[in-house]
């Protein structure tokens, strides 16, 4: 696989992992909550020797190499950042490459922006996580308390593969050591005596104080006008839910293709492959030589 580059964006406050020549069409890849970056770094390379494009892929604020915000990580506000990353990239019309976190991400930005919008590309990931509206005092609540605790010092670790191994038993969805890797890789900072941390701001597992109500992510999603194709796990965190189904329903351009593997599909040895086969035959599909 060809070696990403490193890029800073928006005034030096977001680093970028990028591949393709840089006068492609550019897609913006968008990673999952807690990853970073190396989360394309098995796909990307396919999509680039496939289609003849260039992928960027954010460190969002507060991951991976980004600076952490001096605020809060709403899911909204990572929104900023996609704008600021096409600012300096100088893209007006986006194709946005989004995974998990990143589609909900995505997903906002395409339904308050359409006009900015050519493509979206969703893997594993479908609007936003919701609370309902009734519940949003003891959410507002959780959110309050824990933003006036003081934070965690972050984990340190002997070496890199503890550190994947913490990963593998902590992980929010299941995970194996070799998909991890790339993502603790690129989130480890050396410490005094050669033991490693984590750059992740220790902010990010806070419980957000305010979430959109399912009403609210229905409404955004039915906004969505751009040629989108969902790509899923088997085993990833959708499949047949009531959520998921209504929000597959709210999209009215979706294409959805249901394939071998798990949340993180997209970096898997095993499913990278069929993943980047089925985004570039869509892709070939809707032109993904448009302008950018």
């Amino acid at each position: 696989m060809t070696d990403p580059g490193e890029l800073r964006l928006a005034h030096g406050r977001l680093a970028a992992l990028t591949w393709g020549e840089e006068g492609a069409p550019t897609w913006l890849a968008l990673h999952g909550w807690l990853d970073n970056a190396a989360s394309f770094s098995r796909l990307a390379p396919r999509l680039v020797a496939r289609l003849g494009i260039r992928v960027v892929a954010l460190d969002f604020a507060g991951h991976g190499h980004s600076a952490h915000s001096p605020g809060d990580y709403a899911l909204w506000d990572y929104c900023h950042d996609v704008l600021d990353a096409a600012e300096s990239l100088g893209l007006e019309r986006l194709t946005l490459l989004a995974h998990s976190m990143g589609a909900g991400v995505a997903c906002l930005t395409a339904a308050a922006l359409p006009e900015r919008l050519s493509r979206l590309v969703l893997i594993d990931g479908l609007g936003a996580v919701t609370t309902e509206a009734e519940r949003a005092p003891g959410q507002l609540r959780r959110g309050l308390l824990a933003h006036r605790r003081a934070s965690s010092p972050a984990p340190h670790y002997p070496d890199s593969k503890t550190a994947v191994a913490a990963r593998v038993a902590g992980g929010a969805t299941p995970i194996d050591a070799d998909t991890a890797a790339p993502l603790v890789e690129r989130n480890l900072l050396v410490l005094e005596g050669g033991r490693v941390g984590l750059r992740t701001d220790g902010r990010l597992v806070r419980p957000s104080p305010v979430r959109f109500c399912p009403e609210q992510v229905l409404a955004c999603l039915g906004t969505i006008r751009c040629p989108t194709l969902l790509v899923e796990g088997e085993t990833g965190i959708l499949g047949d839910s009531e959520r998921a189904c209504a929000a597959r329903s709210a999209l009215p351009e979706l294409v959805r293709r249901v394939l071998p593997g798990g949340h993180h599909l997209h970096l898997e040895a095993d499913a990278v492959a069929e993943v980047a086969a089925t985004v570039a035959a869509w892709s070939d599909d809707t032109g993904h030589s448009a302008e950018e």
